[in-house]
């Protein structure tokens, strides 16, 4: 029960969107933070409750976290070529495709690679990496995570009245979703791979 009772204090905590604001900018370059868990978790309660003022400040807190992440990946890709090399020009599909995209169409590369597990942490460390200018990433960024913080709170929209709202369901089904998800990438991953050589 003590955990049960962490769980429901944390998602109704007011300390809740501070909390999960810098939790979403750390997990940028430190990506083992389970903020996205926490953030459709707190986005399923408040669905379930109803409660339109905290989907409010969930949307804001995601958007403004992950914009101030974003922005210190790409400065650390801009000065740290060293720390964040072989994150960008590793042997991962989506490394390749980062590259192949960043500086021809930026927006692609940083909307589209932010919905791919490790795409946030490649992208922006791409951008910074490669020369794009300031006045080119900001915007872009602003819409994949304006474009992230919608869909986190669409996935809490669906499993509101799965949850009915209660915390701990909520925290339950926010963990559920994140293995679902990550194996379901991981599958599709390791099927492309073995169609390469099979096709060569």
């Amino acid at each position: 029960m003590d955990v049960l009772t962490v769980c429901d204090a944390v998602l109704t905590s007011s300390w809740l969107l501070p909390i999960l604001l810098v939790m979403i900018a750390v997990d940028a370059p430190f990506p083992v933070l389970p903020s996205e868990t926490i953030l459709v978790s707190a986005a399923t309660t408040a669905f379930g409750g109803g409660d339109v003022g905290m989907l409010i400040g969930l949307f804001i807190a995601a958007l403004a976290g992950s914009v101030l992440g974003d922005a210190t990946v790409f400065w650390l890709g801009r000065c740290s070529h060293r720390l964040l090399s072989s994150r960008v020009d590793g042997r991962y599909e989506i490394s390749a495709w980062v590259r192949r995209h960043m500086l021809r169409r930026p927006g692609i590369a940083l909307v589209g690679a932010r919905f791919v597990p490790g795409g946030r942490l490649v992208s922006t460390a791409a951008a910074g990496r490669f020369g794009l200018p300031v006045r080119r990433f900001l915007p872009w960024t602003v819409a994949s995570s304006a474009a992230w913080a919608a869909y986190m709170l669409l996935i809490g929209l669906a499993l509101g009245p799965v949850t009915g709202g209660d915390p701990v369901l909520s925290l339950v089904a926010g963990v559920a979703l994140a293995l679902v998800t990550a194996a379901g990438f991981a599958l599709v991953s390791k099927l492309r791979r073995a169609r390469v050589p099979a096709s060569s």
